[in-house]
């Protein structure tokens, strides 16, 4: 029976959860759901199928001590520090050469520390059935079902036949549609939203790399060559700092050989606003808060209000207003119609832009 690791990407800004997330403390690192931060959720999640010994994070060198305060039952040799954030073609590459210098026939699963998933039974088969896949060489993307035509996803187009496991072979990453183009997709039924969780063999993403990527392969190789011994840091540090960032999706698997999608529907959501933490909270309450008001933390005193969310360390009162997003953090309040949520990320360019990174 082969290996199956996981390896969990816990990098992410999370920018459009600001002022929560921050550069020092990320979303992925907060407690937003069941007193469990997202990376808990994300490690919990997976636990049932994959030990902890075969459990990978790749984060930065700022969050080390963090994630190991939060997950006490990983391996500490199982975390691995970037030296800088370069988009996750370079952290899964940086993980890939980890997991093969362990196990060179590892399968590995890549997830990341900022899902929610509902049906958490449904993503551990379908990672069994595509690690199956993987193990004969196939690259398995997770596609999942679209319920409403979403702009803010990218997509994957499948072919029209199935393979005797349930896997389509992929015809192209498509991005970010408008509404009339994510309208026609749902129609189609031929697209998937991206999820950004694939499952392949290391040495499999390994040579995909040298071929469309060989700029970072060589790179890696310079890393992989001197892991376990004492020139580890310094290697990796020189090698690192040179490399270009680009995202998995672009840099590879948008030219990759052998793709495989596997229709997921694991009642998957990206926490990637806090207009989805609003829907998440509401989905995950125990009975219907009054008017839909939602406190996360602190006290809401409501007059003629509905459809709020509240984290706050003080009473916050309201007259009179509607599906609001109210987050304080004691140096900063931001308060948001929850309809324009997406546009938090924007605050945070206008911060950076203005050299304001005390509140970054």
């Amino acid at each position: 029976m082969h290996q199956l690791y996981a390896l969990i990407m816990a990098g992410g800004g999370g920018t459009r959860l600001w002022p929560e997330s921050r550069a020092v403390r990320p979303k992925q690192f907060i407690d937003l759901f069941d007193r469990r931060s997202l990376l808990r959720i994300a490690f919990d999640r997976i636990r049932p199928l994959i030990p902890a010994e075969r459990v990978l994070v790749v984060t930065g060198e700022r969050y080390a001590s963090e994630i190991l305060g939060q997950l006490p039952e990983l391996p500490p040799e199982n975390l691995i520090a970037e030296p800088s954030g370069r988009n996750t073609a370079p952290c899964i590459g940086l993980g890939a050469i980890h997991l093969r210098r362990r196990d060179s026939a590892a399968v590995m699963a890549v997830l990341t520390a900022d899902h929610v998933m509902h049906r958490e039974e449904v993503l551990l088969q379908a990672l069994k059935t595509a690690s199956r896949a993987a193990l004969g060489g196939r690259i398995v993307t997770l596609g999942i079902t679209p319920d409403r035509p979403e702009t803010g996803y990218g997509y994957i187009e499948r072919d029209d036949q199935p393979d005797g496991q349930g896997l389509y072979p992929v015809l192209r990453f498509r991005e970010k549609p408008d509404r009339a183009t994510a309208e026609e997709y749902l129609r189609s039924g031929r697209y998937y939203w991206n999820s950004g969780m694939f499952v392949w063999r290391a040495d499999v993403i390994l040579d995909e790399m040298a071929r469309l990527l060989p700029d970072l392969r060589a790179a890696l190789a310079q890393m992989e060559s001197a892991l376990g011994t004492p020139r580890e840091d310094s290697v990796v540090r020189r090698a690192w700092e040179p490399i270009h960032p680009i995202s998995i999706d672009y840099g590879v698997m948008e030219g990759a050989r052998n793709v495989a999608m596997l229709p997921v529907d694991p009642g998957w959501i990206d926490v990637g606003s806090w207009g989805a933490v609003y829907d998440e909270s509401l989905a995950k309450a125990a009975e219907p808060p009054p008017e839909g008001n939602l406190v996360q933390r602190g006290e809401h005193l409501a007059l003629d209000s509905q459809g709020c969310l509240v984290r706050s360390d003080k009473l916050v009162a309201t007259v009179g207003v509607r599906d609001l997003l109210i987050i304080d953090t004691g140096d900063a309040l931001l308060v948001c119609p929850r309809s324009q949520a997406q546009q938090v990320k924007t605050l945070v360019e206008m911060l950076r832009a203005q050299g304001r990174d005390t509140y970054l």
